[in-house]
């Protein structure tokens, strides 16, 4: 009896202690995503394919944290140009901001813009900007002052390339024609005699095509073939202008001071990872890419390689002109341009044009 009485008594103190001590909860945080690029965009795809499962992974291994992915792409909340104003204002927590729109705002993030002709490989230049962005607090403070805290840079084409409504094989069939292009990339027709550039947005270059606003377009062939521009533009001219970045992960800064160290260190991990994701699955498709913008009706012709220099050559030199303006302002422009050209040197790219070389034109 008395034995039973002491089991008993053990067997209380245990459940009291267990019932005092209750078992840690995991904490659910929303996380509201957005962009203007329907979902099928490469992009988007791989946020909600890649980015939110690793996220999720691992903050699963301590079992802290929790998210509650609500994603809204399409132009459900905002158009692909209001992403930065969006997360600014709080309409989303986490966006995929396309730079190109606002060299403005973002002029840091035009580096590999203004420097045609150097390394079409999105994983290099992805690497390099994202670099960049860290070793000088340029790119972050820009973002800053846009209410928002910068993750990392996404490359998510191999290099831009040149399409056309017509048979195109050299800068003489560019002459005189209307070019559609996102930003910066228009300034890839300066030097060409009476071509004009058109900005518009990857969504709108079938119709602008179509409707005769223009007749050539700079894009690359994975976007081409996921938009079927071979329908619209079945030549295209193998320029190889170069991997741009033009995508950018970023938190709205009221919402990232809210979260715990955990999360954003896994936001910040895997933010790289989807970087080097990203820019491997563009590197991969190119090739096939190519062919199915063929198989969908389009004719590729490569462009000589002395027209390719000609073409930079003819460029006013928009890399000085962006580190000298980025340099007016306080910020080291000019170093930035030289360590990015370095380590695209480093990783085996040799500019068609040096850049660094003030411009005479």
């Amino acid at each position: 009896m008395i034995g039973q009485l002491t089991r008993r008594a053990a067997l209380g103190v245990t459940l009291a202690a267990m019932t005092a001590i209750p078992a840690a909860a995991t904490e659910t945080i929303k996380a509201v995503v957005i962009d203007g690029y329907p979902a099928r965009a490469l992009w988007v795809k791989e946020f909600t394919d890649f980015f939110i499962p690793e996220v999720d992974k691992r903050l699963a291994e301590s079992g802290n944290y929790q998210m509650d992915w609500q994603e809204s792409y399409g132009g459900a909340i905002v158009k692909p140009k209001g992403v930065l104003e969006g997360i600014e204002l709080g309409l989303g927590d986490i966006g995929i901001v396309t730079t190109i729109f606002h060299n403005s705002k973002l002029p840091s993030q035009a580096l590999s813009a203004v420097t045609p002709f150097v390394a079409a490989d999105a994983r290099a230049v992805a690497q390099a900007v994202d670099e960049i962005a860290k070793e000088y607090s340029t790119m972050q403070n820009e973002f800053a002052a846009q209410n928002q805290v910068y993750l990392a840079t996404g490359v998510v084409l191999d290099t831009y390339q040149l399409f056309s409504k017509e048979p195109i094989n050299s800068l003489a069939d560019i002459e005189g024609g209307k070019v559609a292009g996102a930003g910066m990339n228009l300034r890839y027709l300066e030097g060409i005699e009476g071509a004009a550039g058109v900005r518009g947005g990857l969504t709108d270059f079938y119709n602008m095509l179509q409707t005769g606003l223009v007749e050539h377009a700079m894009l690359w062939p994975e976007a081409a073939k996921t938009f079927k521009i071979a329908e619209v533009a079945p030549y295209m001219l193998r320029a190889d202008l170069g991997a741009v970045n033009s995508k950018t992960i970023t938190v709205n800064k009221d919402y990232w001071d809210g979260l715990p160290d955990e999360v954003k260190d896994v936001l910040q991990e895997v933010a790289v990872l989807y970087r080097d994701h990203v820019a491997g699955i563009a590197m991969d498709r190119a090739e096939a890419s190519r062919q199915a913008y063929v198989d969908g009706g389009g004719t590729i012709v490569e462009m000589d390689p002395a027209e390719r220099a000609a073409w930079a050559e003819a460029m006013p030199n928009i890399a000085q002109e962006w580190a000298a303006g980025l340099d007016a302002k306080g910020e080291p422009g000019s170093e930035m341009l030289e360590t990015y050209l370095g380590k695209l040197e480093a990783a085996g790219f040799t500019p068609v044009r040096d850049w660094s070389e003030v411009a005479t034109n």
